[in-house]
């Protein structure tokens, strides 16, 4: 099945992405409520190399059909300890380690399988009571003991910015973070792995990509609008 809409937004943001950042940006289709076919068109027709799931259950069910796609799988929600065990061997990051307790339990979990997951520390740059992550003054000492367990290899940061009226606040904190990620992530792996810093979202992505965000995390503006289930 056909479904040009995607093909049109996909490329767009891409055609965006490339005018800011010189491709330096990519982009993850975050794939929440989004079934199997419209990712796999996503992937096999518009280009999208890295998709993210949000909810391990609804990964879960999807794995199946999306596992063979030419793409990474991210997990980019909130992961529960104990849900850590279902997903560990299915995708290839984790954007969204907010604790160091989570952090060890990944490791556990991937020592188990003999494989070292690759993670990144969710920042909570706005300071909001309603959102997880480590604090940005936490950052520094995060990473470093995140750095030292075995079967996870931090690459960088993940922040979710507070809900902003334009591009201009957006940036307050995308620049935040990203200095953040210079200080604390790229001093401290830069010679051994590529760091990441995931940041900006469908409304948020063109602010992030101009300040340096190497992956953004897109949804409705390349599936449309979410189907509540």
């Amino acid at each position: 099945m056909e479904y040009p809409e995607i093909k049109e937004n996909a490329a767009r943001i891409t055609a965006e992405l490339e005018r800011i950042s010189g491709g330096r940006t990519k982009l993850l289709a975050a794939t929440k409520t989004v079934d199997p076919d419209r990712i796999a068109y996503a992937v096999n027709e518009c280009g999208i190399k890295y998709i993210g799931e949000n909810r391990v259950q609804e990964l879960l069910e999807k794995y199946e059909a999306v596992k063979d796609l030419p793409c990474e799988i991210h997990f980019i929600g909130t992961l529960q300890k104990n849900k850590v065990k279902y997903i560990i061997d299915k995708v290839s990051l984790i954007h969204s380690v907010d604790s160091i307790s989570l952090a060890e339990q990944i490791g556990r979990e991937a020592v188990k399988r003999g494989l070292v997951m690759n993670v990144l520390c969710e920042v909570n740059i706005g300071y909001e009571q309603n959102k997880s992550g480590f604090l940005p003054e936490e950052v520094p000492e995060a990473f470093d003991r995140i750095l030292q367990i075995d079967g996870v290899r931090p690459l960088g940061l993940m922040t979710m910015a507070p809900i902003c009226e334009n591009n201009e606040k957006y940036s307050e904190f995308f620049n935040k973070t990203y200095r953040l990620f210079i200080d604390n992530c790229v001093k401290k792996i830069d010679n051994r792995y590529e760091p990441v810093l995931s940041m900006g979202m469908s409304s948020s992505y063109a602010a992030a990509a101009a300040c340096g965000s190497g992956m953004v995390r897109v949804g409705s503006a390349i599936f449309g609008q979410r189907i509540k289930k």
